[in-house]
């Protein structure tokens, strides 16, 4: 195992102002004139999840869903476990011991070797720092070497670019070279309990979640994008998190311990307690732009990414919960950002359309905001919302979360925060007024005492109307113009999911295929 006395130097568990004070020194970043700071992480601004491999061994060889996941052979591995050895004795690293998991009895003991002082800022962050007591026997279960200097050879380490991200499951390690880009370690994480979780029933969820003054849990499946921090971020209720939670026979908890938020057009009056977290000391904020003169963080500039980030302790969300941890959710929130502008604002889903839309993992990329993306809207069906994540096939996730909502009762909604009046370029956002509004009445439980209609597509109950929610959004045919090219857009997107859906058909029941969007009532 990679042990404290490979790197030359170790600055083991340094708190975060010497963090902050080390970074500044080393320049990796500089001071927002709020007190956070800013840095930039080069050519890589997100993900590389081409370039991310699972080791094939005994004990994943028939564990993982190698169709979603990259192939290492133990022997690759092992060779390029022995350069990051050797390129690891060259440098001066920071170590951090952290927590996976508010829960005490479902909690990974995570070391962290990083060597960059405002990458362990970041994951500090990010993960669940322990007491001084708990570090005193602190035993790592699980390690993550992160060195953005390495690179990786192609031909002698068997992988695609000088970028990896190699998880071996057995040895329980995973090697991240050649990317700055902080989100890999905590995702490599998020990675190792998506694979460890289902063999202790403990469903693993890329969701934010809260919870009611009284209790009651609410989580919000959903791609980036699609709102999951926005939403989950409400003033009225309770904060768990963000980004990742589990699922245990006790309730949900948080597997983190702080928010990586998306900042790219944040503004103070949409989001205000996401803003006044990024603008202060002790925040990390990735690839935002900072005025010259000023120092000002410009949330509106997209020169470096859109993909701009803020990554801040959940305490800095004063309505956050102190201990991660809630009951049995009673609603589920699935969403989704439909840029054809085909979906409702809200619909409420039976159990098996709960399947299905996991399992389906729908929403949509706006043109523009990716290379090579051209000018049209592009589906992405990403399973279980979080597929780059999920080792195990997504039968396994989507069984779990089923018997989990069945034995609760869990009330599930699909709510879209995408488009409405039309697709992308005709149409406009949805209101997020009216978005908060059905959510609002949706985990009240009042939304389900109004009446419904059965939409002819998609077979989910829609609401006719709420006080104070305009009755034409909620019916999204009678938003367009042209109710031609509706039918016409929500045909295509019909072929979209049954296209997607094919390769879970022989592992799911009769009534979850039932549950898909039907290709003949949406034509007619």
């Amino acid at each position: 195992m990679f042990s404290l006395s490979i790197p030359a130097k170790v600055h083991h568990n340094t708190r975060e102002t010497l963090l902050i004070e080390e970074a500044i020194r080393r320049g990796e970043g500089r001071f927002a004139s709020t007190g956070a700071l800013a840095v930039e992480t080069g050519v890589h601004t997100g993900r590389s999840a081409q370039d991310k491999y699972v080791v094939r061994d005994a004990t994943t060889e028939k564990a993982v869903w190698w169709d979603n996941n990259k192939a290492m052979t133990p022997e690759q591995f092992d060779v390029l476990y022995a350069d990051f050895v050797a390129h690891a004795k060259t440098r001066e690293m920071f170590v951090q011991d952290l927590h996976a998991g508010a829960d005490p009895a479902h909690r990974l003991n995570a070391r962290i070797f990083i060597e960059y002082a405002w990458h362990a800022l970041f994951i500090r962050a990010l993960l669940r720092r322990p007491t001084d007591a708990e570090l005193v026997n602190f035993a790592p279960e699980f390690t993550v070497v992160n060195l953005p200097s390495f690179r990786a050879d192609p031909e002698r380490h068997g992988v695609r670019s000088n970028t990896v991200i190699a998880c071996n499951f057995a040895k329980r390690i995973v090697l991240i070279g050649g990317s700055s880009y902080a989100g890999e370690t905590k995702k490599s994480v998020f990675t190792y309990l998506n694979y460890v979780m289902p063999e202790k029933s403990v469903m693993p969820m890329h969701c934010s979640a809260n919870a009611g003054k009284g209790g009651d849990a609410a989580v919000f499946f959903g791609l980036s994008g699609t709102g999951k921090t926005t939403l989950s971020a409400d003033p009225k209720r309770i904060l768990l998190g963000d980004d990742e939670h589990g699922w245990s026979n006790e309730g949900v908890y948080n597997f983190e311990g702080g928010c990586y938020a998306k900042t790219i057009r944040l503004s103070k009056e949409a989001e205000p307690e996401i803003w006044d977290a990024s603008n202060r000391f002790g925040t990390v904020l990735e690839n935002v732009i900072l005025d010259e003169k000023t120092r000002l963080p410009n949330f509106d500039d997209g020169r470096l990414t859109e993909n701009t980030r803020s990554a801040y302790p959940l305490e800095f969300i004063s309505n956050a919960s102190a201990t991660g941890m809630a009951g049995h959710p009673k609603n589920i929130v699935m969403l989704t950002a439909d840029a054809f502008g085909i979906m409702p604002p809200i619909a409420k889903l039976s159990p098996s359309q709960a399947m299905y839309h996991f399992l389906s993992g729908y929403t949509a990329k706006v043109a523009g905001t990716e290379k090579g993306m051209g000018n049209e809207p592009q589906a992405t069906f990403s399973t279980c919302f979080g597929a780059p994540f999920m080792p195990r096939h997504p039968s396994v996730y989507g069984n779990l979360l089923r018997e989990l909502i069945a034995k609760h009762n869990v009330d599930c909604w699909l709510v879209n925060t995408g488009w409405t009046g039309g697709k992308f370029g005709t149409g406009s956002r949805m209101p997020i007024k009216a978005t908060r509004a059905l959510l609002d009445a949706a985990l009240s439980g009042a939304l389900k005492s109004q009446p419904m209609r059965r939409d002819a597509t998609f077979g989910f109950e829609v609401p006719l109307s709420l006080p104070g929610v305009d009755p034409t959004i909620l019916n999204p045919r009678e938003t367009w113009a042209d109710k031609a090219a509706y039918d016409a857009q929500a045909k295509a997107l019909v072929e979209m999911f049954n296209k997607n859906f094919a390769k879970f058909e022989v592992h799911v029941d009769d009534d979850v295929k039932a549950a898909a969007p039907a290709l003949k009532q949406a034509a007619e």
